[in-house]
């Protein structure tokens, strides 16, 4: 069989977050799943280049920004299929497998339920919650991972070039097409520990909400980071 799926990871000084990610990724070499890892670095300062390099990646760099990094590494993407994760994301166990059988049986994009890196009941509440979110109004963020055809992703015109929201952007020019992969992907705890799990939870809905109210993305972006 030949490889089928790139795998697209946007970097920003990630050197010291991404071995896990890594490491997780050799299920889908193993089962000659992946053609290709690409790494689309937003200018980092460390050495993200030098460890692409060394594994064998596909390096690209440019302007920062989460949506025109993804979109740059998509456009560089040879495989029929593409799965963009984030440079935090842990896959788990069986992946390789089931997104095999996704790519064979679906014409649909694909996303995978959540999961921390910490076992705290409020880690649970607010993984469920988003689990939730995604199966009730079809609307997975990013670090839900978003496996989809080069094919479609051309067809509705990729990542929007945003600062911010750029997943909720594209699920929406999906228009639908996008169903539940049985994988839970698990996303490191980090941003939610340092600024309280309820305060950065009630931060993303409020950026949300104004989001689909027509807030400009970059005004958003500036509250999110200053956060």
């Amino acid at each position: 069989m030949p490889a089928l799926l790139s795998i697209v990871i946007p970097t920003l000084n990630s050197t010291n977050l991404i071995s896990s990610t890594l490491l997780s990724l050799s299920e889908g070499i193993e089962a000659s799943l992946i053609k290709e890892l690409i790494i689309s670095d937003g200018n980092s300062t460390d050495d993200i280049k030098k460890l692409s390099n060394e594994i064998g990646a596909v390096f690209i760099k440019g302007q920062k920004g989460r949506g025109i990094q993804l979109h740059r590494g998509a456009m560089k993407a040879t495989g029929e299929w593409i799965l963009f994760i984030h440079s935090d994301t842990i896959l788990p166990p069986g992946w390789a497998i089931a997104f095999l059988k996704h790519i064979k049986n679906q014409e649909n994009a694909g996303y995978c339920k959540l999961s921390f890196d910490d076992p705290s009941l409020i880690a649970k509440v607010i993984s469920f919650g988003a689990n939730l979110r995604s199966s009730i109004f079809k609307l997975p963020y990013g670090d839900q991972g978003l496996l989809i055809s080069k094919k479609l992703y051309n067809e509705i015109g990729g990542y929007p070039d945003l600062p911010l929201m750029e997943d909720v952007a594209i699920v929406i020019l999906l228009k639908q097409k996008i169903q539940l992969v049985p994988v839970t992907i698990k996303t490191s705890a980090f941003k939610y520990k340092r600024d309280g799990w309820l305060k950065r939870s009630i931060n993303n809905i409020t950026l949300l909400i104004r989001f689909k109210f027509g807030a400009d993305p970059r005004e958003l972006a500036k509250l999110y980071y200053r956060n």
